[in-house]
């Protein structure tokens, strides 16, 4: 009786470490559903209608592929995770991924190194994150939203190499940051067109946006994404790339919307290149005191080399404009490459206003800016009086700021937006109609290189540009005007 009293505990036991194994897929190439899933492991996942239910690990081996190409939602029991060392397809129009029980979270995704993802049309909720360690990584038009630290902790997306491309989506209000990647990964993500709000709901010391090194091949590109503080979070920066421990940083922030963090953008360390382009960056001063943050653009490096240039920005409200500290530099506007024309408006703390802080020895160029937007046109003296540099304090480098520059912003913006590019994307072949004011049309890679100048003609344009695919950078130049549109080539 004893011996089969221990044989039953024994079968019992290997019944629940099976148990607790979940569900590997046996690797033969084949495309699993969700339904092939409860098929295959019914004590794994289960169905009614169109809600199904796991309530233990899956694992999805390197030869096969899991996909949803239906509506449904998968509610996920508490502290289980998915793992892909395969394919992961998700291409439906309306995909849900919760919790069972959405005060119990479940752990979260795994994307292991050389896994193939794509995640299209999701709402993904009341989980752990997204550990993304493989190079092949898409999420496109996805919702991202009450999430903890969970598989992933240092954001609800953690990169860790390769170029993902993070797209068109909404990521708010989840306990860690929005999207980051290691001090020592090398990525070079390609973020575009994202909404994200609220993020690190912890008040972790870190941004909404943090990234580290990049590939030596490609930049990280941050564009035209919408990136808003929630005040009572006085830790949480907006956008912050850092190369603290080696490698190199090489990086496009352009045409995004910073506002209510605690700063707006930083850039941290040596051997870091960036442009930093046509951002709104308002109202970063969450924590309200200046000796530990609030610049809409803080710039910091141990030794000399940054090369970073910044054109067309709006910095205002803010408890500094533009800072630097240690041995860093910028180009904000110059006679050569560099048309300038940043604009900064009600940046300072005191009672004292501070476009720009350079709080090192190097000197450096800013021409053709607009640095008091409440007082134009500025003269001379309006821009020394909220510059800060070695005309106030002989140890600082010089800033040489002669232009200043106010022009620009007084043209009828409703002649700017009566603008119109179709088709685009295109071919090469587009129309630029309603062209008011613009006589030059100059185009640049993403990298902010100058592929070509064109002449414009008032009235209708028809243009036929021998081009590769990507995206461009359209600067169109007139007399008092300027205006910067975007071009996509298929």
């Amino acid at each position: 009786m004893k011996q089969i009293l221990l044989n039953l505990i024994f079968a019992l036991s290997f019944v629940s470490l099976v148990s607790a194994q979940g569900y590997t897929t046996p690797d033969t190439g084949v495309s699993y559903s969700l339904d092939d899933l409860v098929t295959a492991s019914p004590s794994t996942i289960s169905v009614s209608g169109t809600t199904y239910t796991l309530i233990d690990d899956l694992i999805i081996s390197a030869t096969d592929t899991f996909l949803i190409d239906t509506d449904v939602t998968l509610e996920i029991g508490a502290d289980v995770r998915i793992t892909i060392f395969g394919t992961f397809n998700v291409s439906a129009t309306n995909t849900v991924f919760t919790a069972l029980d959405t005060n119990a979270p479940y752990e979260g995704f795994r994307f292991e190194e050389f896994s193939i993802i794509n995640i299209q049309n999701s709402t993904i909720q009341y989980g752990g994150g997204l550990r993304v360690l493989t190079e092949t990584f898409t999420i496109n038009n996805c919702t991202i939203i009450n999430n903890v630290s969970g598989i992933s902790t240092g954001s609800v997306i953690s990169l860790s190499r390769g170029m993902p491309q993070i797209t068109n989506n909404t990521i708010t209000f989840n306990e860690t940051p929005a999207i980051s990647s290691g001090a020592t990964n090398d990525v070079s993500p390609y973020i575009f067109n994202n909404y994200i709000e609220g993020n690190n709901q912890a008040n972790s010391n870190r941004p909404q946006i943090n990234m580290g090194t990049t590939m030596t091949t490609e930049p990280i590109q941050i564009i035209q994404n919408t990136i808003i503080g929630n005040r009572n979070l006085t830790q949480v920066g907006g956008i912050a790339i850092s190369n603290l421990l080696g490698g190199v940083v090489d990086a496009i922030i352009d045409d995004n919307i910073v506002k209510d963090n605690r700063y707006g953008i930083a850039l941290l360390g040596d051997d870091i290149s960036a442009l930093v382009r046509n951002n709104v960056i308002e109202d970063n001063n969450s924590q309200g005191s200046p000796n530990l943050g609030g610049s809409g653009i803080s710039l910091n490096a141990s030794s000399e080399g940054m090369d970073v240039v910044a054109t067309g920005n709006e910095i205002r409200g803010n408890l500094w404009g533009i800072t630097l500290q240690g041995e860093s530099s910028v180009n904000l506007g110059d006679n050569v490459d560099n048309i300038g024309e940043n604009v900064f408006s009600q940046n300072g703390n005191g009672g004292v206003t501070y476009a720009l802080y350079n709080n090192t020895d190097n000197a450096f160029m800013a021409m053709h800016n607009c640095w008091d937007e409440e007082n134009v046109p500025n003269s001379i003296a309006d821009a020394e009086a909220v510059i800060v540099h070695q005309n106030d304090i002989s140890s600082l480098g010089l800033v040489t700021f002669d232009p200043v520059n106010c022009g620009f912003l007084s043209v009828d913006e409703s002649l700017i937006n009566q603008l119109v590019i179709y088709p685009n994307p295109s071919e090469g072949q587009f129309n630029l109609d309603n062209n008011n004011l613009f006589k030059q049309m100059n185009v640049y890679s993403i990298n902010g290189q100058l592929i070509m100048k064109k002449p414009l003609k008032i009235g209708p344009n028809e243009m036929n540009l021998d081009l590769s695919s990507g995206i461009y950078i359209l600067e169109l130049e007139g007399e008092q005007a300027k205006a910067i549109k975007k071009l996509v080539i298929n």
